[in-house]
């Protein structure tokens, strides 16, 4: 009898390791609980997903049976949906109409979940926003020491975020200051800097694309945002495929697997082929061993490596600007880009080679001497990168014992940081195996 009750013990701990691992079951907190009654009230039944909690990702959603290719993940009815529709019919909607210059659908929506939010119990919008983040990692989120430690071309477009959400606010003071007769309290305290900057991070991270036809109350911006209660609770993977679209049938927004998915396993979408830089700019986190992921080159780096001195240098540059070829320049897993080999086989043209430069733009080999030169530079710039990240994840380790309170933010960074590391060690790698190769 004691043996039997010592392997029903072992299997608990292993069902609760295995629980653990697949991810914690959520459905049943109050606010879970509030938010499906809310679903099910405008038409929503679901009996694919719960909510849970994942080591990896944090919160998400788990499958309650096997899915296989082909099937309907979820389909949300479009009651559930938040869009500029539901902002028209709401008491927001008068003042919209009224206003001139016409505000940007992303205003109109962003206005509509600060005054909801400011509603509090009597937004009828209440459960979806009791699981809306309270905050957000998008570098326009980020302390400045933080940015500061982003790889440069991530750093001037999170500077740009940031700048372009302090434009929204400045430009849209006067029209909050319009809809003072909805609110008891001033719409300066309501409609602040930080509870815009929420608002546009909710709507940037997590809205669905749809395209609404355009009203004449709006600016000429695309109206194509969607709030999707539940549904936006699904994380990003690089791994998987689905189709997502608006059903015009069955009026609701579905969403189907092209790949199979475990009972109890996550449930996860794909947001598109973005690399690292674009997921931290756009949604805010990182994925790691993302197939997508490159590190870039800036044209300052690149340019470090070729003589000033060179009389041709300067007809070079104009030549690859005006073919594009010095902005996406990049290493991946697979080692240095071909636009990047090829921005490096241009610079490296002798004065003799030089006429040939517009093969050299379409792949042709102008000579070994040239070949060698570009994949000699190519390790040089890989190397350089790499002491620099090196050198940058010290600083990190450094700040995260310093300030406290930039903790979160630092270990997203740090991801970061270190996925460019080991995609600047392969290329290293392959650029070695391709010099032993010529040699």
């Amino acid at each position: 009898m004691k043996k039997s009750r010592g392997r029903t013990g072992r299997k608990r701990r292993r069902k609760h390791l295995k629980s653990f691992m697949d991810g914690v079951n959520c459905s049943h907190e109050l606010e879970y609980i509030q938010l499906k009654k809310w679903l099910k009230e405008r038409g929503f039944e679901d009996s694919n997903l719960r909510p849970a909690e994942f080591w990896e990702t944090g919160r998400g959603l788990m499958a309650t049976k096997a899915l296989q290719a082909g099937d309907l993940v979820i389909s949300l009815p479009e009651k559930c949906l938040l869009t500029t529709g539901t902002v028209l019919s709401s008491c927001l909607g008068g003042y919209i109409v009224k206003w001139k210059p016409p505000v940007s659908p992303l205003l109109a929506l962003c206005t509509f979940l600060i005054a909801e939010k400011h509603a509090g119990e009597k937004s009828p919008w209440k459960p979806y926003l009791d699981v809306l983040p309270k905050t957000y990692t998008c570098p326009a989120c980020l302390d400045h020491d933080v940015i500061n430690l982003l790889p440069k071309p991530l750093k001037k477009k999170a500077q740009e975020q940031k700048m372009m959400i302090q434009e929204l606010f400045r430009s849209s003071r006067a029209f909050f200051s319009f809809l003072q007769p909805l609110f008891a309290e001033n719409t300066g305290s309501i409609f602040n800097y930080s509870a815009l900057e929420w608002a546009w991070c909710t709507i940037n991270t997590r809205t669905i694309y749809m395209k609404h036809p355009h009203r004449e109350c709006f600016s000429l911006e695309p109206d194509v945002y969607a709030l999707a209660p539940y549904l936006d609770l699904l994380n990003h993977s690089p791994n998987v495929q689905v189709k997502a679209a608006f059903n015009e049938q069955t009026r609701s927004y579905e969403i189907r697997t092209n790949s199979q998915c475990n009972k109890y396993q996550e449930v996860f979408i794909c947001y598109g082929p973005h690399d690292n830089q674009r997921l931290l700019l756009e949604y805010g986190f990182v994925a790691m061993d993302n197939p997508h992921s490159s590190v870039y080159v800036s044209a300052d780096t690149l340019l470090k490596y070729f003589s000033p001195l060179d009389k041709q240098r300067k007809a070079k540059v104009a030549i690859l600007k005006d073919h594009d070829f010095l902005e996406n320049l990049t290493f991946g897993w697979d080692g240095p880009s071909w636009r990047l080999l090829t921005a490096l086989k241009v610079l490296s043209l002798g004065a003799d080679e030089f006429a040939c430069w517009r093969r050299t733009l379409l792949g042709a080999v102008t000579s070994a001497r040239n070949e060698q030169q570009a994949l000699d530079t190519a390790a040089k710039i890989c190397q350089f990168l790499i002491e620099e990240t090196q050198h940058v994840l010290l600083q990190i380790s450094q700040l995260k014992r310093d300030k406290e309170n930039l903790k979160t933010h630092l270990a997203l960074v740090e991801m970061l940081r270190s996925e460019d590391l080991k995609i600047l060690q392969k290329s290293a790698e392959i650029l070695c195996n391709l010099n032993l190769a010529t040699a």
